[in-house]
């Protein structure tokens, strides 16, 4: 499966557009309030890493039911809520592509 943040892949052809794809994530285990800034922000940069992770298996999967061998064009958005969450969400444009 190609992952890309652009339009096209360099030396493929899009053959066939399969639809928009998303992958969502969200930490199961709430962060914990620190008075160390560093370890707060250690702490939700591994967070966001793992959420991330697991949003791009979704969206691969996602991809995977429409018959896609790529995604392009994926935006990810990660958001930090009021009560210390972390959320991530990817979305793209499943497509396949042939090797040119």
């Amino acid at each position: 499966m190609i992952l890309t943040t652009t339009n096209s892949i360099e030396d493929y052809k899009i053959a066939e557009y399969r639809g928009i794809v998303t992958g969502t994530a969200v930490n199961v285990q709430k962060m914990k309030m620190t008075f160390n800034l560093q370890k707060y922000y250690a702490a939700i940069s591994e967070s966001v890493t793992e959420v991330k992770e697991q949003a791009f298996e979704q969206l691969k999967t996602n991809a995977e039911k429409l018959n896609a061998n790529a995604v392009v064009g994926i935006t990810v958005d990660i958001e930090l809520t009021t009560s210390n969450y972390v959320v991530v969400t990817v979305t793209g444009t499943a497509v396949s592509v042939i090797k040119r």
